[in-house]
């Protein structure tokens, strides 16, 4: 039988029943982590959406490459994974990208890809699919806002270190300062 969670005192918490394994913790935070990404929920903060996508794809075995779909003010419309590869790659087609998005008449996009290993740090070859997705999303006018990689020792984010043009839109939007 699965634990409830019953609403805290505080907006915000919860409280749990009974005693809890490691692997139904886990499964309640991924539960929250979705529910964080759900329809019609606004992107106010980066940092709740990096930590709701590294909850949910941490402890993939394998590299999984998805995007958060948002409408024009930037709320969310659905969270999908495109891609499964293998311990250290997923094969991205922008073909697939631009299909998904189209068809959920999406106007920008977060891109997300765990790496298995739990090092967030982006390589070359995650650079270069930043950019051919960013030219071909641009092509039918949809805002790349982000490229957010995800591991057990955290997430980095294209935005915040300047990586993409659509860096100044995005945070000033969400009234998150750039950092210096």
């Amino acid at each position: 039988m699965a634990t409830q969670l019953i609403a805290g005192e505080l907006p915000g918490t919860y409280v749990v029943p009974e005693a809890v394994t490691d692997t139904e913790l886990m499964r309640l935070a991924k539960m929250l982590a979705r529910r964080r990404l759900k329809r019609g929920r606004s992107m106010e903060s980066p940092a709740a959406v990096f930590n709701a996508l590294q909850t949910l794809m941490m402890d993939y075995e394998r590299e999984v490459f998805g995007m958060v779909l948002l409408d024009n003010r930037h709320r969310i419309i659905e969270f999908v994974e495109l891609f499964h590869g293998t311990i250290d790659s997923a094969s991205v087609y922008p073909r697939e990208v631009i299909k998904a998005a189209l068809a959920q008449n999406a106007a920008a996009v977060v891109l997300v890809h765990n790496h298995p290993s739990g090092d967030p740090e982006p390589s070359r070859a995650d650079r270069q699919i930043t950019d051919r997705l960013q030219q071909a999303l641009n092509t039918v006018e949809i805002r790349l806002l982000d490229h957010v990689i995800v591991g057990f020792e955290g997430t980095v984010s294209f935005a915040e270190r300047g990586l993409l043009c659509a860096t100044i839109f995005y945070f000033s939007r969400i009234n998150h300062a750039l950092p210096n």
